[in-house]
């Protein structure tokens, strides 16, 4: 009879798991929301009304005009005025 060793287990999935935990350091930031992450941000009470009157002119939601802002912004960069 013949003594074999049993078959190591994946580390892949190991790894996976491990780096998947809240305290492993590897976390993006923001909520996972499908494709997109969800993230917190502050802005002024007037830009904010200003934000959602170009939101509604364009009938489009509030976080479609702000992805739309930063999207550009980044795309194409930022002009002075």
């Amino acid at each position: 009879m013949v003594i074999t060793k049993p078959k190591t287990k994946s580390t892949d999935a190991t790894d996976t798991f491990i780096s998947g935990a809240p305290d492993s350091g590897n976390q993006a930031k923001g909520v996972r929301k499908g494709n997109k992450r969800q993230i917190s941000l502050t802005i002024t009470p007037a830009l904010l009304d200003r934000v959602d009157e170009l939101a509604a002119e364009l009938g489009q939601s509030r976080a479609a005009i702000i992805n739309m802002a930063i999207y550009r912004a980044v795309e194409h960069g930022l002009i002075k005025e």
